[in-house]
């Protein structure tokens, strides 16, 4: 399984945005897809969660905000972002656990990541 995230950018706060994450591999249609993010000087923490089954989760931080969905015909699972705010400011990337695993905030229990796509708010 092989991730690429890409959608990110310099926006203003206040604006939206929406990352995509292409997943390549035959086990996607069976792979629970998270989104993380890394803040500059920061741990890299939970952003959003999505099982192939439907659930969703979201850190407590961003619930409300962003919005995770996934198109498994297309293999990409999309993040939008609404109401950026500077403290989202951060690298964002998408990652996949092995496939029949759900939904996890775990980060550990993500085996495939991709290079991520930096986010830049402004205020």
């Amino acid at each position: 399984v092989q991730l690429q995230a890409s959608g990110g950018g310099l926006v203003q706060a206040g604006d939206s945005l929406r990352l995509s994450c292409t997943v390549t591999g035959r086990a996607f249609a069976r792979s629970t897809v998270g989104w993380f993010r890394q803040a500059p000087g920061k741990e890299r923490e939970f952003v959003a969660s999505s099982s192939w089954v439907g659930p969703t989760e979201y850190a407590d931080s961003v619930e409300g905000r962003f919005t995770t969905s996934r198109d498994d015909d297309k293999n990409l699972v999309d993040l939008q972002i609404y109401t950026l705010k500077p403290e989202d400011t951060a690298v964002y990337y998408c990652a996949a656990r092995k496939p029949r695993y759900g939904i996890s905030t775990d980060i550990s229990e993500y085996t495939y990541w991709g290079p991520g796509t930096l986010v830049t708010v402004s205020s």
